[in-house]
C-alpha cells in the first residue's frame, strides 16, 4: 500500500477481509448446499486441505460457522452456519444471479426453487419503500464518505 494511502472506511472491505477469498466463499456455498463435513467441502470446492483448514478456522473465529464433533476417535467435526453465516445466503444468491446473467446466461449451473414453487429470482429492495435498491437517488452518509 502506498505511504500516502488513506483507505476509505468501508464495510465492504471489512467483510472481504473475512469472506473475500475464493475458497472461503465456496466453503460457505457448500454449507448452504448442506455439505457439512470437511472431505465433502474439499471435494466440492477443489480447495487443498491446508488452505481449506485455514479458511474454515477463519470463518469459525469470525463467528460465521461453528464446529460440532461427530466422532471422537479420530476427532472429526461437522461445520454449521451460525445466524450471521446464514445471512450470507443473500450475498450468495445475488452473486449467483449476477453470474447467471453475465457469465452463464444460456445455462445457469444451479437454480433454486423458492417455497412459492417458482425459480428463485433474488431482488434487493429498500425495506422502507419496496423499490429496487439500485433505483432512485442514493446519498451516502457516514464516516466512509470522502470528499
Amino acid at each position: 500500500m502506498p505511504k500516502d494511502a488513506d483507505p476509505r472506511p468501508c464495510s465492504i472491505a471489512d467483510t472481504l477481509d473475512i469472506i473475500g477469498e475464493r475458497w472461503t466463499i465456496l466453503a460457505v456455498r457448500e454449507l448452504f448446499h448442506g455439505v457439512r463435513r470437511f472431505d465433502g467441502i474439499a471435494r466440492n470446492t477443489g480447495a487443498s486441505r491446508d488452505i481449506l483448514t485455514t479458511r474454515l478456522r477463519k470463518l469459525e473465529a469470525a463467528g460465521i460457522i461453528r464446529r460440532e464433533r461427530y466422532n471422537d476417535h479420530p476427532p472429526r467435526f461437522e461445520y454449521h452456519l451460525t445466524p450471521p453465516g446464514r445471512e450470507l445466503g443473500e450475498v450468495l444468491t445475488t452473486l449467483m444471479k449476477w453470474g447467471d446473467r453475465h457469465i452463464n446466461p444460456d445455462d445457469p449451473p444451479v437454480r433454486w426453487h423458492h417455497t412459492c414453487g417458482e425459480l428463485l429470482e433474488p431482488v434487493l429492495v429498500c425495506a422502507h419503500c419496496g423499490r429496487p435498491a439500485i433505483e432512485g437517488a442514493h446519498t451516502p452518509v457516514g464516516r466512509g464518505v470522502l470528499a
